[in-house]
């Protein structure tokens, strides 16, 4: 009898979404059938998604959730959707305002996290912000002024991983670096009770990495326009951001926007638009020293 052909291996990802599937239109009492037609869908292409096999687009799991009464972040696995006690907290907190929000998750840190005095996190001064802010060069600034630590984090992050930044996205890819960046921070938290640390641009893109560096940090915004970000990163010899990119600034100004909520929750925000280097040293040590920072404790 002839050999049959091995049954290709079934994507996990599409295996786990067809369960989610199953168990969603389980929850609702629904057939295949009834699904199908209440969703406008073909009941074959339902149950190809069920056994793991079909691809389906986010059209038609849309479809589907509108009649499931359900997000398409629980359909695909979100862990915010992962139990009844998960959905329930989403739903006390769905549409709440930023300072609302704000206050839930200052109130669920005190339940859950071991608490950082006020006094501690002070003593660390983390730089946020795009490429091109400043963040480097006034950060190591501060620390000569306050003879204490400058980190740079991208740095750190590459003494962790054994290899350069670029190669962590070539040879691992971004949810790695993400992984490389949180431990590099653990890291640079424990060994440096007192210290300047400037941070890589996107670390606001990482909620956990986020989230540690407001804790243990006072952060500040070093915020300029995307024409000076840009001006600064080429005139210190990187033509990269125009290379072969027509749309270089839409980009950036783009970058910025959508981080720009993000870094706005920094304790400090300080433009350095238009400014030399001198003055907004100038500028950012006197703000600074009117939050009752650093100075004073770190020479204690």
């Amino acid at each position: 009898m002839p050999q049959l052909p091995d049954e290709p291996e079934k994507d996990p990802f599409l295996l786990a979404l067809g369960e989610r599937l199953k168990m969603l239109r389980s929850r609702r009492g629904l057939t295949r059938k009834a699904l199908a037609r209440m969703a406008d869908v073909s009941e074959r292409h339902i149950a190809n998604v069920e056994s793991g096999v079909g691809n389906a687009s986010i059209q038609f799991l849309r479809q589907l959730t509108l009649v499931l009464n359900c997000s398409l972040a629980e359909m695909i696995g979100d862990e915010t959707a992962s139990s009844p006690e998960w959905l329930m907290i989403r739903e006390i907190l769905r549409g709440r305002s930023e300072e609302e929000l704000a206050s839930a998750r200052a109130s669920l840190a005190e339940v859950f996290e071991t608490p950082t005095s006020e006094g501690s996190r002070r003593q660390r001064v983390a730089l946020i912000g795009l490429r091109g802010a400043g963040k480097s060069t006034l950060g190591q600034m501060l620390a000569d002024n306050w003879m204490v630590p400058f980190v740079e984090l991208n740095r750190q992050i590459e003494a962790t991983a054994g290899c350069s930044i670029a190669e962590i996205h070539a040879l691992y890819g971004p949810n790695a670096y993400r992984r490389y960046e949180y431990r590099a921070l653990e890291e640079t938290i424990r060994r440096f009770p007192r210290a300047v640390i400037a941070t890589p641009g996107g670390i606001v893109s990482d909620p956990a990495s986020f989230k540690l560096l407001l804790s243990h940090c006072f952060t500040v915004w070093l915020k300029a326009s995307p024409e000076e970000h840009m001006g600064r990163v080429v005139a210190q010899g990187d033509k990269r951001p125009m290379a072969g990119n027509r749309e270089a600034m839409d980009d950036l100004r783009q970058i910025l926007e959508s981080r720009a909520e993000f870094y706005s929750k920094a304790d400090l925000t300080f433009d350095t638009s238009e400014m030399t280097q001198e003055a907004a040293y100038m500028g950012i040590v006197e703000q600074l020293r009117g939050k009752a920072l650093m100075q004073e404790k770190l020479r204690a």
